[in-house]
């Protein structure tokens, strides 16, 4: 009997061997039921062989091929095999992360297919182009072969108009395009825009927020080639595609797009490796492009394409002022400044957006009698307050009890929230203008895909005057009545502990700012610090990305962070610190860095958020100016670490380019 070579959904950085009947169906990529302790298990069979290294007494049989599937693609082991090598993953762990959870599962399957969507009848309006959208359409177009383009444009430039037409082109040549986007919230007004430009073209969503039944049904329809067109998350870039002709990465530098748990990748630039692998193009688009990107499209690693004007003829780039809260009094956390501009823009029926990223009624719940505050007791973090519920919840463990009547430490009856959040925001604003319909957006009001398209209804059928909300809101929406932005709180993200905290306040604001004045009526965006001159803000209010990358880009070199410099972090949790660190101390002592003379490697230390579901954890950087040093070191050193003993619960992990340092 052949031996068939599984990779099973397992931490183990091996392959299984099993017996198995001569079958005609038997080849690589076909996925087998097999006996594994006393349960059943999928596995993906990745090689035959004629021996083994374990006694044929010992080996098991497979119980059958799943036949409902043709077998996996070369092209999809090339990109997973990349995927577990350079994440320092198993390959088992990878390929099943890669695969949607139904087929994981031991069961007869169904096939499904897609349906044609019913959509308006009527005919979609092409709208016409820009100079500058017809000339990156006719450069990305003519790309042979392998290409990685940037295509930066502000906010209103018109991107997605340009994703339309390249995939356009590419469904005329017969082929299919895979559009990744950051979040699920943005995905159903993409899935709405590309489903009415191509009404007749078979289009599939792929994201976690989907059932496994529809999850199964739409990856398998972009396995068989009826999808023709696949909008999903960073889950979909594993996701096989026969005709795959393009890929676009919206919005490429969000943090989304880096998986957190399992095998640690990024989305995008496994994109970027898969585009390669398959010889086409792929486009990343931002109005704010990760500082990585930038510098390849600088070095022509990329290829630059700007739009640098709206696409609406009539539309500018919002008025961005700051607001020097050192020298008014804030009400509610809002200055007299910020309060006028919104009652000129109820006064004339326009839209308005507080913008402030912090969901809850207040960050914490406070004694100033005896200094309690409302900290999670699994983790080290505040307890939030949430006073619609009258609850008090972690953001991190997501552990929540009732607010307390009175200071548990000391009975003190006048305990107060302290800070602001977005709830706080809505009633103050709601008290301040009581005949204005405010309407809050954050991930407490918006907790479903249905409850997200009947907020956008209301806003686009002018059913709100006031929104307040998080980053849910600050990218991909286009509200053509909204011309005011406000921004509340930003001044904390200037001084944080982490150095990319910068860039992505940069980012976060660029796009914020990008909704006000999208279409006739002008935009103003109006920012409260007590910081107005910083370097940031001034480049702001001049909407000039690329000199602000320079000067950040030039501050990393000088102190050798990315991209000058290739990162790993070896994380370790445990129930007492001390083993955390312990590990870690371990681990550089049992290092042979002495072979890898670039390499540097940093003492261990707790990690900001110390203490998470009651798990204390720690971590060590580990950078080499060269990425091949640094993966051949991270190679040799994983199997050193998983010869360490790991006493009780300790659980440690590798990733590779951390975007949390």
């Amino acid at each position: 009997m052949p031996i068939a070579r599984v990779a099973l959904d397992l931490p183990l950085f091996r392959l299984f061997d099993y017996r198995v009947a001569d079958d005609p169906a038997l080849t690589v990529g076909v996925r087998l039921l097999l006996p594994f302790g006393k349960r059943e298990k999928i596995g993906v069979l990745v090689e035959l062989a004629t021996t083994s290294k374990i006694a044929p007494e010992q080996l098991k049989e497979a119980i059958r091929i799943e036949d409902d599937l043709p077998p996996l693609p070369p092209e999809f082991f090339r990109l997973c095999e990349f995927a577990a090598k350079y994440y320092q993953a198993p390959l088992g762990e990878a390929i099943h992360q890669a695969l949607p959870p139904a087929l994981k599962k031991p069961r007869a399957s169904i096939r499904r297919t897609v349906k044609k969507r019913e959509v308006a009848t009527q005919q979609p309006v092409k709208p016409l182009l820009t100079s500058e959208q017809a000339h990156a359409v006719g450069l990305i177009a003519d790309a042979c072969g392998f290409q990685t383009f940037l295509l930066y444009g502000v906010t209103g430039s018109g991107k997605t108009e340009v994703y339309l037409c390249l995939i356009e082109n590419m469904l005329a040549e017969g082929r299919q395009v895979l559009l990744l986007a950051p979040e699920i919230n943005l995905t159903p007004q993409l899935e709405t825009r590309i489903q009415t430009r191509f009404p007749d073209i078979p289009l599939v969503m792929l994201h976690s927020g989907l059932t496994e039944a529809a999850r199964e049904k739409a990856w398998r329809a972009a396995f068989l080639g009826e999808a023709r067109i696949v909008v999903g998350t960073r889950l979909s870039v594993f996701t096989p595609m026969p005709d795959l002709g393009l890929i676009i990465v919206d919005e490429e530098h969000d943090l989304s797009y880096k998986q957190q748990e399992g095998m640690r990748y990024s989305a995008r630039d496994l994109a970027i490796y898969r585009a390669r692998l398959g010889k086409i193009p792929i486009v990343l688009g931002s109005a704010t492009p990760s500082l990585e990107t930038w510098a390849h499209a600088r070095h022509g690693r990329y290829r630059l394409v700007t739009l640098l004007e709206r696409a609406v003829s009539s539309a500018r780039l919002p008025v961005v002022r700051m607001l020097d809260t050192r020298k008014v009094r804030l009400e509610e956390g809002l200055c007299p400044s910020l309060v006028e501009a919104l009652r000129i823009r109820l006064q004339k029926g326009e839209q308005s957006l507080i913008f402030l990223n912090r969901r809850g009624y207040a960050p914490v719940l406070a004694c100033p009698a005896c200094a309690w505050i409302s900290h999670c007791s699994r983790c080290a973090a505040n307890l939030v307050v949430h006073l619609e519920d009258k609850r008090l919840r972690c953001h991190h463990c997501a552990l929540e009890v009732l607010v307390p009547l009175a200071c548990p430490t000391c009975g003190n009856r006048d305990i107060q929230p302290f800070g602001r959040g977005t709830q706080r925001v809505e009633a103050a604003l709601a008290a301040q203008f009581p005949a204005a319909r405010v309407f809050r957006v954050d991930r407490d009001s918006a907790r479903s895909r249905k409850q997200w398209e009947a907020i956008l209804a209301r806003v686009h059928a002018g059913e709100v005057d006031i929104l307040v909300g998080t980053q849910m809101l600050a990218k991909g929406h286009d509200f053509p009545r909204l011309t005011l932005v406000g921004v509340v709180g930003a001044d904390s993200a200037l001084f944080a502990a982490d150095w990319r905290a910068p860039e992505r306040l940069f980012a976060q604001l660029m796009q914020v700012s990008g909704r006000a004045g999208r279409a006739e009526l002008p935009g103003e965006v109006l920012i409260q610090s007590e910081y107005p001159d910083h370097a940031l803000y001034r480049a702001l209010a001049a909407h000039d990305y690329a000199e602000y990358a320079k000067v950040l880009l030039e501050e990393r070199r000088q102190a050798g962070f990315p991209p000058y410099v290739y990162q790993a972090m070896l994380r370790a949790e445990a129930p007492r610190m001390e083993a955390a660190l312990a590990f870690l101390r371990d681990a550089v002592a049992r290092a042979n860095a002495r072979d890898y003379p670039g390499l540097a490697i940093f003492d261990a230390v707790p990690m900001r958020l110390s203490r998470l579901m009651n798990m204390e954890r720690a971590q060590l950087l580990i950078e080499s100016p060269s990425r091949a040093e640094l993966q051949a070191f991270l190679a040799s050193w994983r199997e050193v670490l998983e010869t360490l003993p790991q006493r009780g619960r300790l659980r440690w992990h590798l990733e590779v380019d951390p975007l949390e340092v």
